[in-house]
């Protein structure tokens, strides 16, 4: 790449490290991965950069990188977690932590349990703001698939939770 091509880049990473990095955290749960896989599509942005005709693009492209990572690694054998009911060091709870931060920590515990592909929709959908269209376009699929995968998720989701956060029933 030549300096303009290099420079475009590094102010396209600049403008959207944070929020790759947070999509990322959201569909996996650990910052640390969510790094790695952050790492993952912006080391792909870069091999790509002078190929890459529609820069109005870049974020979609980003984002359907990051969702494939997180999901293809779901898949390896070597990776799959059993989750427990006790952490082995319980956080202190403080009296001073908001019904805000508390009801984000059950929500990304009981994501971490949906399987990947909802989880991601769910993401995708709700915590990103994207439409059923555009969050097929990410996904590569249908949008009759990301509307029962939606559906699934939240059940699936709603499962998890139990009664920790009564927004997510179903209006009855």
């Amino acid at each position: 790449m030549d300096q303009r091509d290099e420079q475009e880049f590094a102010e396209y990473f600049v403008a959207r490290r944070e929020a790759v990095r947070r999509t990322a955290y959201l569909l996996c749960g650990d910052w640390h991965r969510a790094d790695d896989f952050a790492q993952t599509a912006f080391v792909a942005v870069h091999r790509r950069w002078r190929k890459i005709r529609d820069k109005q693009a870049l974020d979609a492209y980003v984002r359907r990188t990051v969702v494939r990572a997180v999901i293809d690694e779901s898949r390896r054998p070597w990776r799959r977690e059993k989750f427990t009911d006790e952490m082995p060091e319980p956080p202190t709870t403080d009296n001073e932590i908001g019904e805000t931060v508390a009801t984000r920590e059950a929500l990304m515990k009981g994501l971490r349990r949906v399987p990947p592909r909802q989880r991601a929709v769910l993401v995708l959908r709700f915590l990103e703001g994207l439409d059923v269209t555009a969050t097929a376009e990410v996904l590569k699929c249908s949008e009759g698939t990301v509307k029962s995968q939606t559906a699934r998720g939240l059940t699936a989701l709603r499962e998890a939770l139990g009664d920790a956060i009564d927004d997510l029933r179903p209006a009855s």
